[in-house]
């Protein structure tokens, strides 16, 4: 039987009961984020128009491990990458945990079935001095502006996901202690420090928050309306500053999460510590800002020593390291 191209992701949730009662059970007992459970909507509504277009019916129940890889081998000829494949494959797997925990299956056809294997690009980052000296660049009185200086402080000062600075209530930072209590993935909580600039332009947005903020709103941040500041309108906002501050480069919250993490293992080199930090619930997937430390070690070599470059060689890179 031919695959299918799919029909457009907007099936309702109504027309596949048991996606409707997995999202709920993500929703409500795993308390996973309304950005994850879209996530996990879009993957699977994709996947349900797929088997239905091509003639295998709508009941996940009925899907067997075939059908899998038959997905997995047409989404990669039709262009998709392998770290898009291991996200679905995902989503397919927690959903037949579900149904066999529910009694619907009697096994998980998406077990041991393995996406396509992707390159593995290294995050982005941006110079220590270049980004502290960006910093460091007084912002105006106004509000908003005091507002963003603090955002990005704390995005670089803690190395939070825009999810988890967006979620920040009053209450979840310490002034005293200068710590923050993080509401992270999959509902868990961690506790990070909170640098002395970070600190400060927290202060100095607090002390005129309130000229937006509504009076029974607890959001630490908070947009021009007084209500919970959107993760859409931080992106604009801190792309914006970048423009303005002449930074150069695009900047996003995830680019300074990644700054975060490479800059901190530069100095400590303590991976467990870096990955308490970031809220990794793998420590592999901290260690991919191993390979930017070795970058840097590798660069500085080439650079200092003596006998590091000759005509005949290459410079020293890591083996696993990939290029930007």
């Amino acid at each position: 039987m031919a695959d299918a191209m799919p029909r457009e992701a907007g099936t309702a949730d109504s027309d596949c009961p048991d996606l409707a009662a997995f999202l709920t059970h993500l929703g409500h007992e795993r308390r996973l984020s309304p950005h994850t459970l879209s996530n996990y909507r879009r993957d699977l509504v994709g996947i349900a128009a797929w088997r239905r277009n091509a003639g295998l019916g709508s009941d996940w129940a009925r899907m067997t491990s075939d059908e899998v890889r038959r997905y997995v081998a047409w989404r990669h000829r039709t262009g998709a990458g392998g770290k898009t494949l291991q996200r679905e494959l995902s989503a397919l797997r927690s959903l037949f945990r579900y149904l066999l925990r529910e009694g619907r299956l009697g096994f998980n056809p998406a077990q041991g079935v393995r996406a396509p294997k992707s390159e593995r690009k290294l995050p982005v980052t941006f110079e220590a001095d270049r980004l502290c000296a960006l910093l460091d660049q007084a912002p105006d009185d106004n509000p908003l502006a005091l507002r963003d200086q603090a955002m990005i402080e704390l995005f670089y000062s803690s190395g939070l996901r825009l999810a988890e600075l967006v979620s920040l209530n009053l209450n979840d930072i310490d002034l005293e202690d200068a710590s923050l209590d993080v509401l992270g993935k999959g509902a868990k909580r961690r506790r990070v420090p909170v640098g002395t600039q970070a600190l400060a332009a927290v202060k100095r947005w607090r002390q005129v928050r309130g000229l937006l903020a509504a009076a029974d709103e607890p959001a630490l941040f908070v947009s021009q309306r007084g209500q919970r500041i959107h993760p859409r309108t931080v992106e604009q906002r801190l792309a914006r500053w970048a423009t303005e501050q002449g930074a150069g480069r695009h900047l996003h919250p995830h680019l300074l999460r990644h700054s975060f993490a490479s800059h901190l293992l530069e100095s400590s080199s303590d991976l467990r510590a870096v990955q308490e930090l970031l809220g990794h619930a793998n420590i592999a997937t901290t260690q991919i800002y191993t390979h930017l430390d070795f970058q840097h070690l590798a660069q500085v070599y080439d650079q200092a020593h003596p006998r590091a470059r000759r005509k005949d060689t290459q410079p020293l890179h890591h083996p696993d390291a990939e290029q930007d």
